[in-house]
């Protein structure tokens, strides 16, 4: 590739990551190396068992609990996203991937894991070849600005609020 642009997916609705998912899909079907980081996220899920398949072409590193967080961070949940930024980083400057995509990113921004600031200056360091995809709800203002292309995704309706729960396959 030889621009790489910056994505944001962000909203109240459902299928942020299902996004990113599908990209880092169609990159390592052409062939293209893909970093996925997943800030937030510790719980091992169908995607990561469709992702092995790919294991030449997609790395995905958790950053993250097993449990969402609920309230504030606690000092293991801003630990774990601070070293797994750091990480993330590198796999961008690497020049080892074509597309990187840090999966809930905002929602680390959000709850002060990680800076708007740090997130910034990475958009601004990244190689020219690199797309890099941020995921997540509440995506800082600076970022969408900073971003090349933003999707929101907006909830009209979720069977959720109707007490469906997280389905096997479907929504983990």
């Amino acid at each position: 590739m030889d621009k790489g642009y910056v994505q944001v997916y962000t909203g109240n609705g459902k299928g942020k990551t299902t996004a990113a998912l599908g990209l880092a899909l169609r990159a390592a079907g052409a062939g293209l190396r893909v970093f996925i980081g997943q800030f937030t996220k510790g719980r091992t899920c169908s995607e990561h068992e469709a992702l092995k398949r790919f294991g030449d072409l997609v790395t995905v590193r958790q950053f993250g609990e097993p449990e969402f967080i609920r309230g504030e961070a606690s000092a293991t949940d801003i630990e774990k996203a601070q070293a797994g930024f750091k990480q993330a980083s590198a796999a961008v400057m690497s020049g080892g991937y074509s597309v990187v995509i840090l999966d809930e990113i905002n929602i680390a921004v959000y709850y002060k894991m990680v800076s708007a600031d740090e997130v910034l200056e990475l958009i601004d360091r990244k190689p020219e070849g690199v797309e890099l995809i941020l995921t997540g709800r509440n995506a800082d203002p600076r970022i969408v600005e900073k971003a090349d292309l933003v999707t929101e995704m907006r909830e009209v309706k979720h069977y959720f609020s109707q007490g469906v729960v997280a389905r096997e396959g479907i929504e983990e």
